[in-house]
Parts: structure tokens; C-alpha cells; sequence
């Protein structure tokens, strides 16, 4: 799995004109399934979203975590982070899961986000989505449950 993360005073997304989900302080998190991930790719991936020390403390270091702050989070899905640009300039997703496998996943990882009593707004699976944010900091967080970065 991968994920692009972004600490955010707010954020929502809007599929044909109707807004689906938003959020105030909390994550952007843009999630993407890859082929070969499994149950152990959710519990790693989830587990490090959550347990991100991304947020300021009162020395203002960045010290804890969204379930310090009891901060909100936004999951959008995103196969286009497995897109490959090495070859060509055309990118190619065939790392990125096919959809069945990729909605399975996806939707048990918002489930396991949702068991840490977090709230939890998401997307529409393979809808074009307008996504929009105020990012705090601006803060990004790149992970990868293969560790590839």
C-alpha cells in the first residue's frame, strides 16, 4: 500500500458537484492498493497513519499523534500513486491492484481507521473526485507498507 499524507486544518471532496466527505484539523490521507497487498499491509499502514507524531506539541514540536489531538481524517483513494514513470512519459499502473482486490482492501483499512473511534469521511471508490485542503504547515508524509520509500 502507499499513501500520501498531509496534515490539513481542513479538507473535503465533491463528486459531481455534491460534497461526499469533509473534515477540519486532522489528516489528508490519499491511499492507494497495490497487487500484492494483503491484511498485513492494512494493520502496518493504518497503524503508522495513526500513530504519525505529525501534530505540534506546547513546545511546538511536532509530538503527537491524531489520536493525541483527537484530530479527524479524510481517506481518499488514489491508484495513481503506483504510477510508473521510469519508461516513456506515460505512466503505467500495472503495480496498482485491479478494482475488486483494491475496494476490499480499502474499504477494511477505513474499517480498521474507524476501530480507533476516529471520525472518518472518505471518497467515493473509482469516482473522479475534486479534492480540496488547507494544508497545516504544510506537512506531507510519503509511506509505503513495502518500504520501498
Amino acid at each position: 500500500m502507499r499513501s500520501v499524507i498531509q496534515r490539513v486544518k481542513r479538507a473535503s471532496v465533491t463528486v459531481k458537484g455534491e460534497k461526499v466527505g469533509s473534515i477540519g484539523p486532522g489528516l489528508l490521507v490519499l491511499l492507494a492498493v497495490g497487487q500484492e497487498d494483503g491484511t498485513e499491509d492494512i494493520t502496518w499502514m493504518v497503524d503508522k497513519i495513526v500513530g504519525l507524531r505529525v501534530f505540534e506539541d506546547q513546545e511546538e514540536k511536532m509530538n503527537q499523534s491524531l489520536l493525541d489531538v483527537n484530530g479527524e481524517i479524510l481517506v481518499v483513494s488514489q491508484f495513481t500513486l503506483y504510477g510508473d514513470c521510469r519508461k516513456g512519459k506515460r505512466p503505467s499502473f500495472s503495480a496498482a491492484a485491479p478494482p475488486d482486490q483494491a475496494k476490499a482492501l480499502f474499504d477494511q483499512s477505513v474499517d480498521r481507521i474507524r476501530s480507533y473511534g476516529l471520525k472518518v469521511e472518505t471518497g467515493v471508490f473509482q469516482a473522479v473526485m475534486d479534492v480540496e485542503l488547507v494544508n497545516d504547515g504544510p506537512v506531507t508524509i510519503l509511506l509505503d507498507s513495502k518500504k520501498k520509500f
